[in-house]
């Protein structure tokens, strides 16, 4: 077994980041004592790291952060702990399988106070790697299609499966491929929430939605009703629907698809599809989509909407996209993605129907789409 890149300093627990193309680096441990698996993906943001570990569209990943300090204002964290909706998390827990980072401060610099990155590892069970060379890693992920791979910290315990249902389905030997399976009992939840109070009901199915999603929603006055993946759509009551964000495969959803072909879409209320909601609305369409090379994870992805003429920054964390060339003729081409001109929104031709690819709630990231959020909130008062 060769290890490369080994970068250590001081006296620091070893870890090893092994990865399935044969490669091997070395490390410092960091988080929890735990040897997990996953996928490989990276993000370049500055900042936004507690909303990019708690968004449950990296659930069953290993996120590489490829600036070089990660934790330097450490992490919002409540007197209570009660970390429901709290701003700086965009879900109750740490989603990401681990991390790996250049340098990572164990410190908190907040004027409201929080705890440190690593503190918020441990309590949460999820490990990480420093010390590595994240500029050189994140070129490895770019140069391979399909790239898993495992955080062993030296004397550590295999994670606990229970953690994350789809889990249980792999060996402790095996690399966890999160696509491979339907993960939306992961991350939804499994009963109805209400939030706010407001003049309309906006239900949103949970595909594992990030809060900020419904923060907007209620900021506009909506009362916002979260339901479960698997809910019986055709008894719901609303004025508007919201196809959220979450991970995995579009296709791996079991009958997700067709009760929003179903229920929803014959519904002809407003409907918005956000990120894997967008390619749920895209299937239930007529559509197909595709797995990209790499994928689009970071905040400064530029989209240009075509009846507009305008180019927009937006904040993105996805594998797969639309295919253009199966979008149905009652559909139109909404936004597309300037670097590579994949599929990043659609709209109805006739019908209040639209979505994006990218995350018009941001967070982290630039507001620059926040008006989505207000188009769709006229629609419905319409």
């Amino acid at each position: 077994m060769e290890i490369k890149h080994r970068i250590l300093s001081g006296k620091y627990k070893k870890a090893y980041l092994e990865l399935s193309n044969g490669l091997v680096l070395e490390g410092r441990a960091i988080g929890a004592d735990i040897i997990v698996s996953g996928e490989m993906v990276f993000n370049t943001g500055m900042l936004g790291y507690s909303e990019a570990m708690t968004d449950p569209s990296y659930l069953g990943q290993i996120l590489v952060f490829s600036f070089c300090l990660i934790g330097n204002y450490g992490i919002p964290f409540p007197k209570d702990g009660n970390l429901f909706m709290y701003k700086g998390h965009e879900s109750s827990s740490i989603k990401v399988q681990g991390i790996i980072v250049s340098d990572i401060y164990d410190g908190c610099y907040h004027h409201e106070g929080g705890i440190s990155l690593q503190s918020w590892m441990r309590n949460q069970k999820v490990p990480g790697i420093a010390g590595i060379d994240t500029r050189y890693l994140v070129q490895v992920v770019r140069e391979s299609r399909n790239l898993w791979g495992k955080i062993i910290p030296e004397d550590a315990k295999p994670q606990d499966k229970s953690k994350f249902k789809f889990l249980e389905k792999f060996k402790d030997n095996e690399y966890v491929d999160p696509s491979k399976y339907n993960l939306m009992s992961s991350v939804s939840t499994t009963e109805r929430i209400v939030m706010g109070k407001g003049f309309k009901k906006v239900a949103v199915v949970d595909c594992g939605a990030k809060w900020n999603i419904m923060r907007m929603l209620m900021n506009r006055g909506c009362e916002v009703h979260v339901l479960p993946w698997d809910t019986d759509f055709s008894k719901i009551q609303c004025d508007g629907w919201i196809i959220s964000n979450g991970p995995g495969d579009p296709k791996n959803t079991d009958d997700l698809v067709e009760r929003i072909k179903n229920s929803i879409l014959s519904s002809n209320k407003p409907i918005l599809g956000i990120c894997l909601g967008h390619q749920l609305l895209a299937l239930a369409s007529g559509a197909n989509t595709k797995r990209l090379n790499h994928g689009h994870r970071s905040h400064n992805q530029p989209v240009f909407s075509l009846p507009e003429k305008k180019a927009y920054m937006s904040s993105q964390n996805h594998r797969y996209a639309v295919k253009k060339n199966s979008i149905q003729s009652d559909w139109e081409l909404w936004f597309e993605n300037v670097n590579d001109d994949s599929v990043e929104g659609l709209k109805h031709k006739t019908k209040p129907f639209m979505s994006v690819q990218f995350h018009p709630e941001a967070s982290s990231g630039p507001n620059d789409t926040f008006w989505i959020m207000d188009k769709f909130v006229d629609l419905i008062k319409k």
